[in-house]
């Protein structure tokens, strides 16, 4: 993905931000989230509205795939001046793109209707991709704009899509979801584990609107530009020249429906008092782990947000988010006198014992 702030702010926080903003998604934690919606794609329009076809390998996906996912068209529209791009994909080549110069430097729309095996090798590679542009029914035409998911163009484009399928901008997630809201789409995208928090996505999640995709565990790596500052060596590593990043908490959301969000979670474990305490704060009982919710208990519970992964609406009810915002005020926890490091503060998140802990999310069983 790519993208940076619109309007003048051109200041150093704002390039900062786009900076880190770009992460690209490898093939393979794709095809282990994708493998499991082939169905919901058939005769469906999809847009990559974050992506560059230069490097992206959502569009790779979808272009290899077209034919056996039974896609009805594939969008993509890149963003300008991909830092890692031309690597792979010779664009210069393509109809409709030689006029732009820099080919690098400027953004373009990308519209694939068909896809032939141009090499007959019964598989669709890399090398059709680079034929099936050049292909009469598929398009690649230079944007007005910057190819920026908020311009005017772009939404143009997600208007005639029936799902969106990126790896949207961590600093802007909040309203880029609040965009395919707003224009009713179906979604499958990654995002930081801790957006769960923001209000608007907690929201969309506690109604029901939204939820977490099946492949969520373990760490994803994603590749950088070659300029990147990793300062922590175990989060990097070097592979074939190119730059990689590693993240733990990456999740996908999404509001297809899924067959892990129907499954119950297995309960075995007994309610008893002096294993579940109450918080200081709030009238609900603290559970460390969501694999120790009691089997037993039909009260409120404060849970971690990795209860998400395995949450069935069917089997729980969430009544809300209780962090050190303004989530825990819409619960009504007051602030409460908390100990940490020989200080005494004021916390309206989960508080036991005196002792903050990190965020919950309050369920109850149905």
């Amino acid at each position: 993905m790519s993208v940076k702030p619109r309007g003048s702010n051109k200041s150093l926080h704002g390039a900062k931000r786009a900076k880190k903003d770009e992460f690209y998604t490898q093939l393979v934690d794709i095809e282990k989230e994708l493998k499991h919606y082939k169905a919901q794609f058939r005769g469906k329009v999809v847009y990559c509205n974050c992506d560059d076809p230069y490097e992206s390998n959502f569009f790779k996906y979808f272009a290899a795939n077209f034919n056996a996912l039974g896609l009805k068209k594939l969008i993509t529209t890149s963003y300008r001046k991909s830092p890692i791009a031309g690597r792979q994909l010779p664009l210069p080549e393509i109809e409709g793109l030689k006029s732009i110069k820099p080919i690098d430097a400027e953004p373009y729309k990308i519209e694939i209707n068909e896809v032939v095996d141009f090499n007959h090798d019964g598989a669709i590679n890399i090398e059709d991709v680079k034929q099936l542009l050049k292909h009469d029914k598929n398009s690649a035409t230079p944007l007005r704009g910057d190819g920026d998911f908020r311009s005017d163009e772009c939404i143009e484009q997600l208007k005639k899509a029936d799902i969106i399928v990126t790896n949207p901008p961590f600093s802007l997630f909040r309203e880029y979801v609040t965009q395919l809201v707003e224009h009713k789409k179906f979604f499958l995208i990654l995002g930081d584990q801790n957006a769960i928090s923001y209000k608007e996505i907690f929201k969309l999640i506690k109604e029901n609107k939204m939820w977490l995709g099946y492949e969520n565990g373990g760490t994803k790596w994603f590749k950088v530009p070659d300029d990147y500052d990793i300062q922590t060596e175990s989060r990097k590593k070097i592979e074939d020249g190119a730059k990689y990043f590693s993240f733990g908490r990456i999740v996908w959301f999404t509001n297809l429906d899924t067959t892990k969000r129907h499954q119950p979670l297995t309960l075995y474990k007994k309610y008893a008092p002096d294993q579940y305490p109450k918080y200081d704060n709030y009238d609900a009982i603290e559970v460390s782990k969501y694999s120790e919710i009691p089997e037993d208990y039909y009260g409120a519970m404060g849970v971690p947000i990795t209860f998400l992964d395995k949450y069935n609406p069917g089997q729980f009810e969430i009544i809300g988010s209780f962090n050190a915002g303004a989530h825990g005020q819409e619960l009504g926890a007051a602030k409460t006198e908390t100990h940490t490091k020989n200080k005494k503060i004021m916390w309206n998140g989960p508080v036991v014992a005196k002792k903050p802990l990190y965020k919950r999310i309050v369920i109850k069983r149905t």
